[in-house]
């Protein structure tokens, strides 16, 4: 079953999706061991590997150290074509819909086009949308974009019917590493009306009660990253 089927095929039997999201700019290969060990003995169902700013090769080497510890389906969430690397299992094929840089809506991924040939990864295209949550993040800095503001909700809402009506398979709200609080269930739930597609919420969860908060809005796969390394008691609560 391909991860995208197999994304649909849990939506329709209710099962909860949880990613954790490893940035290999920030992560020592010497502890990509003890991280994966607590990942397979948590609730996760995805791991997600990628970063806005990560020298050439690094992924690499740190989805191939993961892999050597996990089942779980490793996913490519590339900041950059640099990133693309046949030892994972799929990628988030990002389009930065939020923002208007030609480079991040298309041009990354002509550039890519030749790398991805020589791979057998499954391509997953994704309507990205990055929202404000008060501070700028890597991303924002990267691409050079600005976030869309949460007090326009429906500006928000439009974004992402664009992007499902352009024929992205997932929908992406993204607050932004280290963002300093989760998006509001209500702008999860009004994007979630209107879309048939799968939707990714990240950024800003680090308690159980933010994560069931943005599962009962509406999110099909939720995205968690530091929070998960960093606090014992929100590990414990993801314990399977």
């Amino acid at each position: 079953m391909t991860i995208y089927s197999h994304i649909k095929k849990s939506i329709v039997e209710s099962e909860r999706l949880l990613a954790v999201l490893i940035d290999p700019d920030k992560t020592e290969l010497d502890t990509i061991e003890g991280i994966v060990t607590k990942i397979n003995q948590s609730i996760a169902t995805h791991i997600f590997v990628g970063g806005s700013e990560v020298d050439e090769g690094v992924t690499e080497v740190i989805v191939q150290a993961i892999k050597r510890y996990t089942t779980l389906p490793v996913i490519l969430f590339p900041g950059d074509v640099t990133q693309i690397t046949d030892e994972a299992d799929g990628i988030l094929f990002l389009s930065l819909i939020s923002g208007r840089n030609p480079d991040y809506l298309i041009g990354k991924h002509v550039e890519s086009v030749s790398k991805l040939a020589k791979t057998q990864l499954e391509v997953l295209p994704t309507g990205y949308i990055l929202i404000e949550n008060g501070k700028q993040t890597a991303v924002e800095r990267v691409s050079n974009t600005s976030p869309l503001s949460r007090s326009n909700k429906q500006h928000i809402v439009d974004t992402a019917k664009a992007g499902a009506l352009l024929g992205m398979q997932l929908i992406y709200l993204e607050a932004g590493s280290g963002a300093t609080h989760p998006i509001e269930p209500e702008i999860i739930s009004a994007v979630k009306n209107i879309l048939n597609i799968p939707l990714i919420v990240g950024g800003g969860i680090r308690s159980k009660t933010e994560l069931e908060a943005a599962y009962k809005a509406g999110a099909d796969l939720v995205v968690i990253g530091t929070a998960f390394e960093t606090n014992q008691l929100f590990f414990e609560q993801l314990k399977l």
